[in-house]
């Protein structure tokens, strides 16, 4: 089990990318957040097994149709003690 910490860069707010996140971390049955930052970008916190961590990496380049995404920042983390599933802040 892995975890990492995106963060996702664009037009990434107000486009459904949160709620999409969470679905595709849910079918890859992950565990972690997505939250908007300050900044306009998007955090995501994904833990899990790293081949489901590095698919969900692919999509969030992708995004919900009406994203943009410029870039997609990663960071390896410790394995952080979180609550089962995946929750949208």
């Amino acid at each position: 089990m892995i975890a990492a910490k995106f963060i996702v860069s664009g037009k990434v707010q107000g486009v459904w990318f949160r709620a999409s996140a969470r679905e595709q971390a849910v079918r890859l049955g992950l565990r972690g957040s997505a939250n908007n930052l300050v900044d306009g970008s998007v955090e995501v916190i994904a833990i899990g097994s790293a081949e489901a961590v590095d698919e969900l990496e692919r999509w969030l380049w992708r995004g919900p149709p009406l994203a943009e995404v410029t870039s997609v920042g990663r960071e390896d983390i410790a394995t952080p003690t979180a609550s089962a599933g995946f929750t949208i802040g």
